[in-house]
């Protein structure tokens, strides 16, 4: 089981979820504050960080760079927020998050997330993938282009990850929620496009060969030539 730091400024909605993961053997250290938080990060070493955004002192937005700028991406973090709009999930996305949950839930949801997470955050079997010159290095979760080094975010990562392992096969939005961020989110929320075309600003704007492209009507593909 994991040992989760919950930085929660509601404390019924704390003591529900602290609850709970301890009745599936989890250990929890919870606080009610990003400040205390991130004291809290920087003396003790969590398997998994669950953060509500709207808190008092440091929200969980910041919270969540600040910790990523810090320590990096081997930490899983979920977001706990009550705001639930596309550019919500991807404001918690961009800031570094694994997943994101939106208030209310149920704790059912909350473990099976937590599990996903677990799994995938396991040393991958694959160390490098390429697609023509694009090279992805699954170890430190960064790519490069023609000599140029390309950073990625959590999401961006697992994106581009899905689509070099599927080469010329096209992918539907409803194949990419569910593979990339586990059938999280409504099927009709745009954030698949809107990562679309945050990783095509990365890996195809500056090159003449143009990687990543749209089958209208279906989803997109990737192939090299």
């Amino acid at each position: 089981m994991s040992k989760i730091l919950l930085v929660e400024d509601e404390i019924n909605i704390a003591s529900f979820i602290e609850r709970g993961l301890h009745e599936f053997g989890h250990t929890v250290c919870v606080t009610h504050d990003g400040e205390k938080g991130w004291e809290l990060m920087q003396n003790k070493n969590f398997d998994l960080l669950i953060l509500d955004i709207i808190m008092p002192k440091t929200d969980g937005l910041e919270l969540c760079k600040l910790y990523r700028e810090t320590y990096g991406y081997t930490t899983p973090i979920i977001m706990l927020t009550a705001l639930g709009t596309t550019d919500d999930i991807v404001r918690g996305l961009d800031a570094g998050a694994d997943d994101y949950l939106v208030k209310p839930f149920s704790f059912k949801e909350l473990e099976a997330r937590i599990k996903a997470l677990s799994r995938r955050n396991q040393p991958d079997p694959i160390s490098q993938l390429t697609c023509g010159d694009l090279i992805l290095d699954c170890n430190t979760h960064t790519a490069e282009r023609n000599g140029y080094k390309i950073d990625l975010t959590v999401k961006e990562y697992r994106l581009l990850k899905h689509f070099m392992l599927n080469q010329g096969v096209v992918l539907s939005r409803i194949n990419l929620l569910k593979n990339v961020w586990d059938k999280n989110f409504d099927t009709n929320t745009n954030v698949v496009d809107v990562y679309v075309n945050y990783l095509r600003s990365k890996i195809d704007k500056d090159f003449d060969t143009k990687l990543l492209h749209t089958v209208m009507g279906v989803g997109y593909l990737m192939k090299a030539d």
